[in-house]
């Protein structure tokens, strides 16, 4: 298998609307159900959903946090997505990635009494496409070279940028 980088799969989701959300509900099953990131695809490791506070994948996220999303494209294009969820309700954070067409389910936009969004941080990505697969695995030493190599080779203002995100890995 090939070993690929996120622009790899960042060029390959680019256009990916919708797919399939995958949850471990309280006795152990596997619950799926299909999100769209409503056009957010501007892919660099994260994905951003909206729900209710009160839904089954909002549920089993809080029992626990490991969710697959699994992508469907064109030309056989197949895109399996591990990763750690978290539940976001800061409304700073809802109006980043708010789009207008969620207002159909939402028409009070982030107001909505009950709105939260699913951030999900990919740990592992595969993909398939005809004859080609690869994948990406995040490792904190993975990420930490990943940084140390944008750092030394970025612009001084990007470096600022770059070390303040490696030095916040160690801590988050």
């Amino acid at each position: 298998m090939k070993e690929s980088n996120l622009n790899d799969i960042s060029s390959k989701m680019r256009k990916l609307d919708i797919c399939m959300m995958s949850t471990q509900t309280l006795r152990g099953n596997i619950a799926s159900r299909p999100m769209s990131n409503n056009g957010d695809v501007e892919y660099d490791g994260n994905s951003y959903f909206f729900s209710f506070e009160k839904s089954r994948a909002v549920r089993d996220i809080e029992e626990n946090p490991q969710v697959n999303l699994s992508f469907n494209g064109k030309n056989e294009l197949y895109i399996s997505l591990t990763g750690k969820a978290k539940l976001v309700t800061d409304k700073a954070k809802l109006e980043e990635h708010w789009q207008d067409q969620l207002n159909q389910w939402f028409p009070e936009g982030i107001n909505t009494k009950g709105i939260v969004m699913i951030h999900v941080k990919a740990s592992r990505i595969k993909y398939w496409q005809g004859e080609q697969e690869g994948e990406v695995k995040y490792s904190a030493v993975g990420l930490i070279n990943y940084l140390l190599h944008m750092t030394l080779s970025s612009s001084s203002q990007k470096r600022k940028v770059l070390f303040a995100l490696l030095l916040s890995s160690f801590f988050s």
